[in-house]
């Protein structure tokens, strides 16, 4: 039994590290904070369901059509709305609070869309729904896959904005968006590039959610949520923070519910996230205040 709780902590853990990994660039480089990212990743795994379901296309060759898809409607989402409002800010200072307005209102307008489409119904199909012997625990392929896919993009991403210029243009503006421009980058332009690959991880974790979990048009919420505390826990901007703050959200959740009771997995994540932000307001992997 905790050989099967570890795995499926990880499992859960690994998906909620990899949309929060989105939420992170949206909010620690762009400034934005975005409270329609769970609708986007709901959004997509709709579009998950589509491609599988009509057109028969498995969710692994749909996230071939399914990111650059997502890429673009991160980048047209920044273009048109917020970027108006990191001009304004410019002399407001409030980009942080017309941010949060503003993406309340596209949350009501992605869910009022997928709720005309697709009702409120739960919707899920069948993908790799077979047990797989992994260490004498038996798990379903699907939250595997989805798994290894999530090991892998975050990996990817991690690598990417470590070992690259591109990286570390990003990093900059992260760290120091003031001084950035000091040294040729264009703040702007890189803040738009994070946001529209951000919508890309949301739109990744909405195909893995969609092999092994059903899903409504109304649930994005809890999605931004989570992605939120998991954020704040490792430390806004961190991807490794995010990392491993998603990892051991995942095996908490996972051992409430196996050991506990189910309907105090809500309780338990917000427990630990009161408890860090008390112990280390920054976040596990934030500077700490002097």
């Amino acid at each position: 039994m905790p050989t099967t709780v570890l795995i499926s902590g990880l499992v859960l853990g690994g998906t909620y590290a990899l949309i929060a990994m989105g939420l992170t660039l949206q909010y620690g480089i762009s400034r934005i904070m975005n409270l329609a990212y769970g609708e986007t990743i709901i959004l997509f795994a709709f579009g998950a369901f589509l491609l599988f379901s009509v057109v028969g296309i498995n969710p692994l060759l749909g996230l071939i059509f399914i990111l650059p898809v997502a890429f673009a409607l991160g980048y047209g989402i920044y273009g048109i709305m917020m970027q108006p409002l990191v001009r304004r800010s410019v002399k407001t200072g409030n980009l942080e609070v017309d941010s949060i307005l503003a993406t309340f209102g596209l949350l009501f307008v992605i869910q009022g869309v997928m709720l005309v489409f697709f009702g409120s119904n739960y919707t899920s199909y069948n993908y790799m729904n077979v047990g797989v012997n992994v260490l004498g625990t038996t798990i379903a392929a699907n939250r595997l896959l989805a798994f290894a896919l999530a090991v892998l993009i975050g990996g990817a991403l991690y690598l990417a904005l470590a070992h690259t210029r591109w990286g570390t243009r990003v990093r900059a503006v992260a760290v120091a968006p003031n001084s950035a421009p000091l040294v040729g980058i264009d703040v702007n332009k890189t803040a738009r590039f994070a946001f529209a690959l951000g919508t890309m991880l949301a739109a990744s974790g909405g195909v893995m959610i969609s092999m092994y979990q059903t899903f409504t048009a109304s649930m994005g919420v809890v999605f931004t949520m989570k992605a939120l505390v998991v954020v704040i826990m490792g430390g806004l901007g961190n991807l490794m923070g995010a990392l491993v703050a998603g990892l051991l959200l995942g095996l908490v959740e996972t051992f409430v519910a196996t050991y506990i009771d189910p309907g105090l997995t809500l309780a338990a994540t917000y427990l630990i996230f009161l408890s860090v932000l008390l112990w280390r307001p920054s976040g596990l992997f934030g500077k700490a205040a002097r």
